[in-house]
């Protein structure tokens, strides 16, 4: 994708298919695509997105990050 270091650099991704391999692929056997698949967006939806602190932004998770982020009047 680009070399080492660059706006390029797929790292990030390289951290997110592993992460995803271990605490999903090689959780069990999957019987069809299909259930693989709703497993997958299931664990990016339900999981990964909302809810899995990432390193990036301070060990929040991005909904928690978002809501330390909004301005103060629109807070509830």
């Amino acid at each position: 994708m680009g070399t080492v270091g660059d706006c390029y650099d797929n790292s990030m991704m390289e951290s997110f298919w592993g992460t995803m391999q271990l605490e999903l692929y090689d959780t069990r056997a999957w019987k069809t695509r299909e259930e693989l698949a709703g497993a997958v967006f299931e664990w990016i939806e339900c999981w990964y997105n909302p809810h899995r602190r990432h390193s990036s932004i301070g060990m929040h998770s991005p909904v928690t990050f978002e809501g330390l982020n909004l301005p103060s009047d629109t807070r509830e």
